[in-house]
C-alpha cells in the first residue's frame, strides 16, 4: 500500500510542477502581478477650472500610474505632481475641458487597465 500512496504523491507532485512552470513560460505568470490597487477617494470642490480627489484610504498608489476619465475621456493632464499617493493626500486636476453637468468621473489605472473609482460628479 505504501508504494502505492507514493506513486500517486510523485505523480501529483509533478503535473503541480509542470503547471506552475507553464504558466510562467506562456508568459501567464506576468499577467498575475498587472492587478489594480485597492483604494477609495472622494471628490470635492468641482467649482472653477478644478476638481480635487483626496485618498480616503487602501495601499499606496503611484500617481504616474492613474489616469481620470470623463465620461470615457481622458484628462490629458492627469495628476501631479506623481510620486505615491498616500492616504489623507490630496490631487488637484484641472478639468477647464469638462462640459457642464453631470459627467461619470473615472479614475484608471493604467498598468492593469482598471477603474480604481466611479462616480458621477455635477460640473458647474
Amino acid at each position: 500500500m505504501s508504494p502505492v500512496i507514493g506513486v500517486i504523491l510523485m505523480v501529483a507532485i509533478t503535473v503541480i510542477l509542470a503547471a506552475v512552470i507553464g504558466t510562467f513560460v506562456l508568459g501567464l505568470g506576468d499577467q498575475l502581478g498587472d492587478t489594480a490597487p485597492q483604494a477609495s477617494f472622494t471628490v470635492e470642490n468641482t467649482e472653477g477650472s478644478t476638481i480635487n480627489f483626496t485618498k480616503t484610504g487602501g495601499q499606496s498608489i503611484n500617481a504616474d500610474d492613474l489616469t481620470l476619465s470623463v465620461n470615457g475621456s481622458r484628462i490629458g493632464s492627469g495628476f501631479s505632481p506623481g510620486g505615491n499617493w498616500q492616504t489623507g493626500a490630496s490631487q488637484e486636476v484641472d478639468i477647464s475641458s469638462v462640459s457642464s453637468g453631470e459627467q461619470v468621473v473615472r479614475i484608471i489605472h493604467d498598468p492593469s487597465g482598471n477603474a480604481i473609482y466611479e462616480q458621477t460628479v455635477e460640473f458647474p
